[in-house]
């Protein structure tokens, strides 16, 4: 027996993520031969109606039941997102842990979140049902007379990526940061995914200095105002930490 997957995408959260169903063929043409048949379904309890109604249209065309696998996925009408609060850190942490693991403690992106807070009204999460699935924070930073905000982590939790959550949590903190007077956003991710989000320039080698090893052409910057990447050089740190030294430059 050939097993075939159908994908029902719901406007409400189902409580289980995947069920095996056997005997029932649900399906419509696809590439490759392969059949794949997809419908809306509001509740869960509407999936099995939804499924039999699939299968009788696909029996229609053709007389051979397989076994299948149903996955019941999220679309993004399910995700409430909202300013960060205290009450969200502990399924923060638990996000940020399941997604980078211990090794987050060793980058150099953490060590300048050591330095200070991040700004919590600049910082967002994403809600299905009340829950954090996903996160996103707003640190601010200092590199010279440069000031500017580090993006992360941006973490998503694995049953919920591919929803465009991260893509929706980094537009919001770039949004909340521009209304804030900010002029520059800088980050140490992947450029294939954050350039078409802003993140298209990046920052030459030697101008700004992380306290730890970056690869530099993951190190990158979002100028909300034109030019403000200019003046963001040398050693980036936590920008609680700059102005002590520059009153210490001034005496």
């Amino acid at each position: 027996m050939a097993e075939q997957i159908v994908t029902l995408r719901t406007k409400t959260p189902l409580r289980a993520a995947r069920f095996d169903v056997s005997g029932i063929f649900a399906g419509g043409w696809a590439s490759g031969g392969s059949q794949l048949w997809q419908t809306w379904v509001s509740s869960d309890d509407d999936w099995a109606d939804a499924l039999q109604q699939g299968a009788q249209a696909v029996f229609a065309a053709s007389t051979i039941l397989f076994a299948c696998t149903t996955e019941i996925a999220m679309i993004p009408a399910d995700v409430v997102y909202v300013t960060e609060t205290a009450a969200h850190d502990p399924e923060i942490e638990d996000i940020n842990a399941e997604a980078f693991g211990p090794g987050r403690f060793t980058r150099a992106a953490h060590a300048i979140r050591e330095g200070g807070p991040h700004r919590r009204d600049l910082s967002f999460v994403a809600l299905v049902d009340g829950k954090v699935v996903g996160s996103v924070r707003m640190t601010p930073i200092a590199a010279g007379e440069g000031r500017a905000l580090l993006l992360g982590p941006l973490a998503v939790r694995p049953a919920f990526k591919s929803l465009g959550i991260g893509r929706k949590l980094v537009a919001l903190a770039l949004d909340a940061a521009r209304k804030d007077g900010w002029g520059l956003v800088i980050l140490v991710g992947d450029a294939p995914y954050y350039a078409p989000l802003g993140f298209s320039i990046v920052i030459p080698k030697e101008q700004a200095i992380m306290p730890r090893p970056v690869d530099p052409a993951r190190f990158l910057a979002c100028e909300l105002v034109p030019g403000s990447l200019s003046n963001f050089v040398g050693d980036v740190v936590h920008a609680d930490l700059a102005r002590p030294a520059m009153r210490l430059a001034a005496e």
